[in-house]
C-alpha cells in the first residue's frame, strides 16, 4: 500500500524568502526527518539562517548559488549539499528563472521519535 501527497503549487507558503511547501511531517509516513519542496524567485535569496538541525539541499530545477559560511558556490540541477548543525547558509538566485530543490532536515529528536513510532507499530501483542 502507499500514499500519494501532490505538490500544491498553487498555495505554496512564502517563509525564508522563498516559496515552500512542507511535504514532511506526514501523517501516513513514519520518517526521520522532515522536508520541504522549495522555489527561490529570479534575483532573490532565500533568508540567511542557521539552526541546530542537520540539513540537506538537492537541486530540483535551475541554477542558483549557495552562500555558506561567506563562500559561493554554484548550484545546479542535481547537485546535492549538506550543512551540519549551525552552518549559516542561504541559496542565492541570480537567474531570470525561478530556481527549485528539496530540503531534507533533521536532528536526534526526530530520529528519537521516529525510533519509538517504529517500534510502536511493530509491537507483537503480548497474548500472540
Amino acid at each position: 500500500m502507499h500514499s500519494f501527497k501532490p505538490l500544491d503549487r498553487i498555495n505554496m507558503r512564502f517563509e525564508n524568502n522563498l516559496h515552500a511547501q512542507r511535504l514532511m511531517p506526514w501523517p501516513e509516513l513514519n520518517a526521520p526527518f522532515e522536508s520541504s519542496w522549495c522555489v527561490i524567485a529570479p534575483g532573490t535569496a532565500s533568508t540567511p539562517h542557521e539552526h541546530h538541525e542537520y540539513e540537506i539541499f538537492i537541486a530540483i530545477k535551475g541554477e542558483a548559488f549557495i552562500v555558506c559560511e561567506g563562500k559561493k558556490t554554484h548550484f545546479k540541477a542535481g547537485d546535492t549539499v549538506q550543512f551540519p548543525p549551525f552552518t549559516r547558509h542561504c541559496v542565492l538566485n541570480e537567474s531570470h528563472e525561478p530556481f527549485e530543490m528539496y530540503s531534507i532536515w533533521w536532528d536526534a529528536e526526530m530520529t528519537v521519535r521516529f525510533a519509538q513510532r517504529h517500534q510502536q507499530k511493530n509491537q507483537v501483542p503480548d497474548h500472540v
